[in-house]
């Protein structure tokens, strides 16, 4: 029999799908106790759910989002999507804000404003429980708290405070704010959506005002510090969603790419790599003079994602440092090198959107309809 060689292709097309069934089992063995419905996750293997139930949230909600990525949550029945749902509605404050249980104000920091550590807080878990809720075949209702946004005094008060000393925290919250104004346009009133399209509009005019023609970003410093400069591009790929999801053009995109181009392929922390690949496939299609140089550096980047799958088929997010939740001061920490569902989802969303550019069509990808992290804008958008 005349054995005929694989291809580049075929071999990283079966690391993919290898590397995929592991964490899929990976999953099997982080299922919480103490009379939790089916599917809810804790962070890690490691974390006792009776003293740390506040992070069954963020690990149900990273676990869920990365299943459906993976297309792993098509045999659940309605009923068992139904209860998961409604674990989740249970921590649901009046105005629509998700919180922790455990995450108190004497253990959340972002920002010297109690106000401003709480909005970060809230948007952040909201938005990525709204979308695990999406994936589970929820109908999304935006939360209250976004309404006061409508109002464009309130909304221009708002940008006014923005510290693009920090654009990668700003970013977050830029973005989080507009995938609540895009889930509220959804379903509003004609009246209620000319509300929403003024507020995208003073939206985009403070993104036109402060972007940095020289590398596309937002942030202060970027000339001055390479770690400044990644923070801004970091941060700056959160805002560009809401330029994808608004079919927007985005000015300056290519000098963006170029300083992805310009960066190494290996392996580093879960953000930075999903910021990175997030960064090029969407704007690959926009760029055909640099979808070469595009594809040949999000080979080598899948290359160096593949390679750190750990033993148990999740993936750390970095191997020198640990992690806990953002925003919550002393809060159950992970050591450095051990598979998180946070970690693991943030390095599928990377995988599967490089898998998408380079063999489009060759498996069922479900990223995320809301904008922020695992959103991918399709070309049939």
């Amino acid at each position: 029999m005349k054995i005929v060689e694989r291809t580049p292709d075929t071999v990283l097309q079966a690391e993919i799908d290898a590397a995929r069934k592991r964490t899929l089992h990976w999953f099997d063995g982080l299922a919480a106790v103490n009379g939790c419905p089916a599917g809810v996750m804790r962070i890690d293997a490691a974390q006792d759910s009776a003293i740390w139930p506040g992070m069954l949230i963020p690990g149900t909600y990273n676990g869920i989002l990365c299943l459906n990525l993976l297309d792993g949550l098509h045999g659940w029945s309605v009923e068992q999507r139904q209860a998961l749902a409604n674990w989740f509605y249970g921590f649901q404050q009046a105005d629509g804000a998700f919180r922790l249980p455990g995450l108190t104000a004497e253990n959340a920091y972002k920002k010297s404003d109690p106000a401003e550590t709480w909005r970060y807080i809230d948007f952040h878990v909201t938005n990525y429980t709204m979308g695990a809720l999406e994936a589970l075949g929820a109908e999304l209702a935006a939360p209250e708290f976004v309404r006061p946004y409508l109002e464009p005094m309130v909304l221009k008060s708002w940008l006014s405070d923005r510290d693009l000393r920090d654009p990668w925290q700003e970013g977050n919250n830029i973005v989080n704010l507009a995938s609540f104004l895009l889930v509220l346009d959804r379903h509003a009133d004609a009246s209620t959506r000319t509300r929403i399209a003024e507020a995208l509009r003073i939206l985009f005019d403070w993104h036109d005002r402060h972007q940095d023609p020289d590398t596309g970003f937002w942030g202060a410093g970027q000339h001055c510090d390479p770690t400044r400069l990644l923070h801004a591009m970091a941060g700056s790929m959160h805002n560009y969603h809401l330029y994808y999801a608004c079919d927007r053009p985005l000015p300056y995109q290519s000098r963006a790419v170029d300083y992805v181009l310009s960066r190494p392929t290996t392996w580093h922390s879960a953000c930075i790599d999903v910021d990175e690949v997030d960064l090029l496939i969407h704007a690959a299609p926009k760029l055909p003079d640099r979808q070469a140089a595009i594809g040949q550096w999000l080979r080598g980047k899948l290359h160096g994602l593949l390679d750190h799958q750990n033993p148990d088929g999740g993936f750390a997010d970095t191997l020198k440092s640990g992690w806990r939740q953002d925003g919550w001061i002393g809060g159950y920490e992970v050591a450095p090198g051990v598979s998180t569902t946070f970690a693991t989802w943030f390095r599928w969303i990377a995988i599967a959107m490089i898998d998408d550019h380079l063999w489009p069509g060759r498996r069922q990808w479900n990223f995320r309809r809301m904008i922020g992290i695992g959103y991918r804008k399709s070309l049939h958008d």
